[in-house]
């Protein structure tokens, strides 16, 4: 009967057995659980904008600082002394050749002219009597009735009356002339600008303002200067284009919009040893205006065409210390950092010698985030902050 305690405690030391065994095992698996890897989370794609690659023609273009200049400019002056009776323009109009411009006080020219006309028509009716007579002299002269000397003084009064009616025509020639410079017509075709002198004021041939200022606008000039260096390029385009004149474009040089196309007029005829460059002009058509004296542009000359050229967006173009290079964008949407050779960079396009392929497809916003083997997606690439942009970019190269 002294055993039946520890028989009733066996069962409860079992139970705690029990107990503490299934305590360990769920200790141990979770243990276990949280030793365990936990997968990695996804890399994001990095947003990024990209374009194709390129192949074209591509004008290659020497651009220089011009100023645009009228065509021809003409001071209208009057040609005679006189009241100025009125104006036949309005300041800024354009106008045509030989439209009337101002009118000169005529009366005393009219005047003036009547004078050497009467003169003339007298002089005129005593050379045809004078005529008359000689006629009479030298039948009489045939029958002797008359003198040699009579014949002769008479000859010497017709020559003498001719001369006199030929200076009379001088002299209404002159007064006609005279009489016309009072209607001041527009010598060009242009625009007018302020205008100079009131009507009513006395205006003199001596005057140097003159009436008003015609600029011809279209066509017209842009003056420009390329360096040296770049003469031996011109002189060859100019000699291959033969007759037909270079290609050049104005563009205004703040926004960069285009404002016309011309073609080179002239390559001059020496290089400014002081500023070491060579002065050009080219002409316009400027139906628009858009061209006006006075104003700098950027004039572009092209000198060649690069045929069936390589080329991407500028913006794609990154640099390090060993050159320029892009990020291209893989079929598995990852990039790799590609090394290039550039011809030249132009109206925001590059011209790749080396390093790319025809429809290959480069990153054009959005490099700052990337490394080789980063994956991307097309969108909105996000804009570089300004610790991003003192930061070097990844994969150890630096922009």
């Amino acid at each position: 009967m002294a055993s039946s305690p520890n028989r009733r405690k066996l069962p409860l030391l079992i139970l705690a057995a029990l107990i503490l065994l299934a305590l360990i095992w769920f200790a141990a698996g979770s243990l276990g659980r949280m030793r365990a890897p936990q997968p990695a989370a996804a890399v994001p794609a990095v947003k990024v904008t990209t374009a194709l690659v390129r192949e074209e023609d591509v004008p290659i273009r020497l651009t220089g600082v011009g100023t645009v200049q009228p065509v021809a400019t003409v001071t209208v002056r009057s040609r005679v002394d006189g009241q100025l009776d009125r104006v036949g323009f309005t300041e800024g109009q354009d106008v045509k050749a030989g439209q009337l411009l101002a009118q000169i006080d005529p009366r005393t020219f009219q005047a003036q002219l009547q004078q050497v006309q009467a003169q003339k028509a007298r002089d005129e009716a005593q050379l045809a009597n004078a005529r008359l007579d000689l006629q009479r002299y030298e039948g009489l002269i045939k029958e002797n009735a008359t003198t040699q000397q009579t014949l002769d003084t008479q000859r010497a009064t017709v020559n003498q009356l001719a001369a006199a009616v030929k200076n009379d025509e001088a002299q209404v020639n002159y007064a006609s002339v005279q009489l016309a410079f009072t209607t001041i017509t527009a010598p060009i075709s242009g625009r007018v600008g302020a205008r100079l002198v009131d009507p009513g004021n006395i205006v003199h041939a001596t005057d140097t303002n003159g009436l008003v200022v015609i600029r011809q606008i279209d066509p017209i000039d842009v003056v420009f200067t390329l360096p040296e260096e770049s003469f031996q390029r011109i002189n060859r385009a100019m000699r291959a284009s033969g007759d037909k004149p270079l290609a050049v474009t104005a563009s205004e040089r703040a926004s960069g919009e285009a404002l016309g196309s011309g073609g080179l007029i002239l390559l001059n005829n020496t290089i400014d040893t002081t500023s070491g460059t060579i002065q050009l002009k080219a002409r316009f058509a400027n139906p628009s205006h858009l061209l006006w004296p006075g104003q700098y542009v950027n004039a572009a000359l092209v000198v060649d065409t690069r045929k069936q050229a390589l080329t991407i967006p500028a913006a794609a173009v990154q640099r390090s210390q060993s050159g320029p290079y892009v990020f291209v964008v893989q079929a598995d949407q990852t990039v790799r950092q590609q090394d290039i050779a550039l011809a030249t960079i132009q109206d925001g396009k590059a011209i790749v010698d080396k390093g790319l392929n025809a429809a290959d497809r480069v990153v054009v916003d959005g490099q700052y985030k990337l490394k080789p083997g980063s994956r991307v997606a097309e969108g909105q690439a996000p804009s570089r902050t300004a610790a991003d942009a003192s930061a070097a970019p990844a994969g150890g190269r630096k922009s």
